[in-house]
């Protein structure tokens, strides 16, 4: 009696993992579109994850379960203008996955979409980079019409490295890595909420494999 007990109680857990997300089998996304950075205001917490959009209906998806991947495709190399020296020597490889979406490509975003207005103070959020490890440099940076670039995030710089976000917002940006192999990012958001408490999402880490 007591195993059958104890099966049951094992059973009824599984199903309950399964009803509310929290059971999720590890992926990796190669590309399409993808939120890396979805800041969420559920209940009273502000929350992280990630957003996979290749999926139908999208789903949220904890950061330990996924792995995001740069293809072959994406590399590319350092423009000859001194604006890109951030990036390293002009010439020289980098992998970029891109702020406008590319076919065969992974396109990650900001979102900031399910955080409503007058819920934080300055209905904004700070994201910060905390720390990046592996083989290389990693940055996130805007080019406008004219192809100049405005630096988001830069690990070659020092960090961490924080940008204000608007709440209700979504945006895409260039994500550069200078090196083949495996980065981990870690990121943390934080904010302030109306009623003057500070919130944040914990630092979590994101894994990208980097692809020769």
């Amino acid at each position: 009696m007591r195993f059958r007990a104890l099966a049951a109680a094992a059973l009824a857990t599984g199903l309950t993992l399964l009803a509310t997300g929290t059971a999720q089998a590890a992926v990796t996304i190669s590309q399409g579109h993808v939120d890396a950075l979805d800041i969420d205001w559920t209940g009273s917490a502000l929350t992280l994850d990630i957003r996979d959009h290749t999926v139908s209906p999208a789903v949220d998806r904890d950061p330990s379960t996924v792995t995001l991947e740069a293809v072959s495709a994406s590399k590319t190399t350092v423009p000859s203008s001194s604006a890109y020296a951030f990036l390293g020597s002009p010439g020289s490889p980098v992998w970029i996955l891109p702020q406008s979406q590319a076919g065969g490509i992974l396109w990650p975003g900001f979102s900031t979409e399910g955080v409503p207005t007058g819920v934080l103070q300055n209905n904004s959020v700070a994201a910060k980079l905390i720390s990046v490890t592996g083989p290389a440099d990693f940055s996130t940076y805007t080019t406008n019409a004219f192809g100049s670039p405005t630096v988001w995030f830069d690990s070659g710089n020092g960090l961490p490295d924080s940008r204000t976000v608007t709440v209700n917002s979504h945006s895409h940006a260039n994500w550069a890595f200078e090196a083949a192999g495996t980065y981990t990012l870690v990121f943390e958001v934080t904010a302030t909420t109306s009623a003057g408490a500070a919130v944040s999402t914990g630092q979590k880490s994101i894994t990208v494999t980097v692809q020769p």
